[in-house]
């Protein structure tokens, strides 16, 4: 047995892969979010920790004690501020928090070449401007810093003792030479922060140490070893195959992923596209990321007052067509292809004679418009993709897969294991690291479980709307900042 653990933004997700690489069982774990003030997103780490062993412990007491391996994937960008004694000094400051706008020019200002660096354009998602952030307005915080780490890297640290991380996951810091694949120094020196505060780097398919005897005897294991792992998204990947180039998939959870693998580092920072490392070696990828985007299905079933999620979906779905609203999902704020925390969600295009289902479809459609912004800037960046598996949460609807499909124009499949994430591609990275599989065994593409292709006439009406869809952003751009 191998053991993947995924430490999301919503819950901790635990999955078990027998030795021929079969998912065998999973569970989950439950998280919040504190929302302080506007822009504002955090977690206690303590928490993911507490949730780990409560998702580990369901699993079933004799196939734990068979696990030969371990893998950890996660949430990608958190800032978890350890200082003596490895104590939390606050809250983790995580992927969707706004708040430090200022310092990612403060940062590219610092450091000139950091583009060219990172691969990536400086936004309020990424670690860096965060600690930036936390050098101005925290400062006995930041003196106090010994060490940054990744959120599925401080878990790590509780399951072995050990300080590392993985490429993937560290590409998304803006503190990593992309190309490269190692900490920069001159990235590093503009945060005020050094290499000695940094965890060991490591490909997402080695050993990085052991758990702790006292975790393996709580959990029911032996001392087994604990692979680097990757951030979510290439987590994903490879759960469900995407190792090669122009192999691509669609992640409909909280946000919205458009991710591709490519065999050599193609950035287009000036369009908000990421630029990451994979978490195989000498591999990268692309990423386009919207912040909200199941995200605002959830938003959608409050406001409207549906039961849930599944009954505004079977509304939508049961409409007479879409009417003239658009919406702008960004409740959030957005990264690809506008770079902007300040963006928020609107409603456009509203009536007297407006139906709630009419406003259900209209979230629907702006999240599949957001998501063909994305692929754009991918397709720009000398990318082909041909087609989409999609995973995630939001896969499992029919009825927005064929919406999105038409948005894209391309076709998309999903597959077993689709709705795992993740915790498969951990699981399968910890195979790989014990050497119980080469990458090429490890990381085939699971079967097809439905395919959804384009429709003539939805791909014209999306072809009809998303110029004003743009539009719409670059008109009300100047007047999202400065709003309470």
């Amino acid at each position: 047995m191998f053991l993947g653990i995924d430490i999301g933004t919503s819950g901790v997700k635990a999955a078990l892969i027998d030795e021929d690489g079969a998912l065998i069982e999973q569970a989950s774990a439950p998280l919040g979010v504190q929302r302080p003030q506007p822009l504002y997103s955090e977690q206690d780490p303590l928490e993911w920790w507490r949730a780990t062993g409560q998702a580990v412990s369901a699993l079933n007491a004799m196939r734990r004690r068979q696990v030969r391996a371990v893998g950890v994937a996660g949430q990608m960008h958190g800032a978890t501020l350890l200082g003596e004694g490895d104590k939390v000094l606050r809250p983790a400051i995580l992927w969707n928090d706004g708040r430090s706008g200022e310092q990612c020019a403060e940062l590219e200002a610092a450091e000139p070449r950091a583009r060219e660096i990172t691969a990536n354009v400086a936004q309020s998602g990424f670690t860096a401007p965060k600690l930036m952030w936390v050098r101005r307005h925290e400062p006995e915080i930041f003196a106090a810093i010994s060490s940054v780490l990744l959120p599925k890297d401080y878990v790590r640290l509780r399951m072995t003792g050990v300080k590392a991380s993985d490429v993937s996951d560290s590409a998304g810091t803006l503190w990593l030479d992309v190309g490269a694949r190692r900490w920069s120094p001159e990235m590093l020196a503009a945060t005020g922060l050094s290499g000695t505060q940094m965890p060991e780097l490591f490909e997402g398919t080695e050993p990085t140490g052991h758990l702790l005897p006292e975790i393996a005897a709580e959990w029911g294991m032996e001392a087994v070893s604990v692979a680097a792992g990757a951030g979510d998204n290439a987590a994903a990947a490879i759960g469900v195959g995407v190792i090669r180039d122009g192999d691509a998939f669609l992640s409909l959870g909280t946000s919205g992923v458009s991710f591709v693998a490519t065999d050599a580092l193609r950035p287009r920072p000036a369009r908000g596209l990421h630029a990451f490392c994979h978490a195989l070696p000498g591999k990268w990828h692309q990423m386009s990321v919207m912040l909200s985007a199941a995200a605002c299905l959830d938003w959608a079933a409050s406001l409207l007052g549906f039961a849930d999620v599944p009954a505004l979906l079977a509304e939508a779905e049961r409409a007479s067509g879409p009417g003239p609203t658009i919406f702008l999902p960004y409740l959030a704020g957005e990264r690809t292809p506008y770079a902007d925390p300040h963006a928020m969600g609107v409603l456009f295009g509203l009536t007297a004679s407006t139906s709630r289902a009419e406003v259900a479809r209209a979230v629907l459609d702006g999240v599949a418009m957001g998501l063909r912004d994305g692929i754009d800037v991918i397709v720009e960046a000398g990318t082909r993709v041909d087609a989409f598996t999609l995973v995630g949460g939001g896969s499992r609807s029919a009825f927005w897969g064929r919406l999105i499909a038409s948005a894209l124009d391309r076709p998309i499949v999903t597959r077993e294991g689709g709705e795992v994430g993740p915790a498969l591609g951990a699981a399968r990275l910890a195979r790989i690291a014990a050497g119980a599989a080469s990458i090429e065994e490890a990381c085939q593409a699971p079967p097809v479980t439905a395919s959804i292709e384009p429709e003539a006439d939805l791909v014209g009406y999306f072809a009809d709307r998303q110029p004003r869809f743009a539009a719409l952003f670059t008109a009300l751009k100047p007047h999202f900042r400065g709003l309470p």
